[in-house]
């Protein structure tokens, strides 16, 4: 075994060749050779290989060096999985161009591609980081919002509504707050009540993580599975009716294995 960076990885020896007789003998002729007659066949091994034949011996260094490569591609495999049970297979999200549609669904679920990485700053803790990891296995309605917009403005009480009325079946609502002042966009939320969390981010950096997306596209709501998916987006203000319906078809989809607690948020 040698060591390389850290990690361990098998040395397969080498294989050992083996003579069935000396280079450079042959057979003895016999009579019937001295005498014109058919020569008889060479000697041939116990397995039936002629003189000179090579074997590769395989030792028990060589078969346990084999077995550990095996083991290592088996857990290589694993390591990709998102829930513990298969290789994973979930693609990453990027965004298409819908062709002027302001509503744009990814069924079956399978065809979906996951977003990755989407994280930033609480609007009212500027040292605390929230994002998606803090609602594994929910689903997650993300709002992009500015509290200088006007449609913004009047979805919240819907998103609100969403937020009360999902919760307890493991649905959050995560705002974005994009080209806003940090106190002003503060003192919109408590005006008005509204309860789930933001990120606040002034230049739209969290939407890297939506590969392709238009950043200056305000207000829009993405709906993402409990695998963190993009079920649905709309490129335009909501309305409820519309949302929750699609929130509650996402929410009744299966759970993947290990998700969060209904209800369970970042605390």
């Amino acid at each position: 075994m040698i060591r390389s960076r850290g990690r361990q990885r098998a040395t397969i020896p080498r294989c050992r060749t083996l003579r069935t007789s000396r280079p450079g003998t042959s057979p003895v002729a016999t009579g019937a050779d001295r005498g014109g007659g058919p020569r008889p066949r060479a000697r041939r091994d116990a397995d039936g290989a002629p003189p000179g034949t090579r074997r590769c011996r395989t030792g028990p260094a060589l078969r346990a060096a084999l077995a550990l490569l095996a083991v290592s591609a088996l857990l290589s495999g694993c390591a990709n999985s998102t829930d513990g049970n298969a290789p994973s297979s979930i693609k990453e999200f990027t965004f298409t161009a819908p062709g002027g549609q302001p509503r744009i669904f990814y069924d079956p679920p399978d065809s979906r591609g996951q977003v990755r990485g989407l994280a930033g700053p609480d609007l009212f803790d500027p040292a605390k980081t929230i994002g998606l990891q803090d609602f594994r296995g929910q689903v997650v309605v993300l709002n992009i919002w500015g509290a200088w917009c006007g449609p913004c403005r009047a979805e919240m009480p819907d998103l609100q509504l969403i937020q009360e009325q999902m919760a307890p079946r493991g649905v959050t609502v995560l705002g974005i707050d994009v080209r806003d002042e940090r106190a002003a966009a503060r003192d919109f939320i408590t005006s008005r009540g509204i309860t789930y969390p933001s990120i606040f981010d002034q230049a739209g950096r969290s939407l890297l993580a939506l590969d392709g997306f238009p950043r200056n596209t305000v207000p829009s709501t993405i709906v993402l599975d409990r695998r963190h998916r993009v079920a649905a987006v709309y490129l335009t203000a909501i309305r409820f009716s519309e949302l929750i319906a699609v929130v509650q078809r996402v929410a009744a989809e299966q759970a993947p294995t290990g998700a969060a607690p209904a209800g369970q948020g970042p605390s």
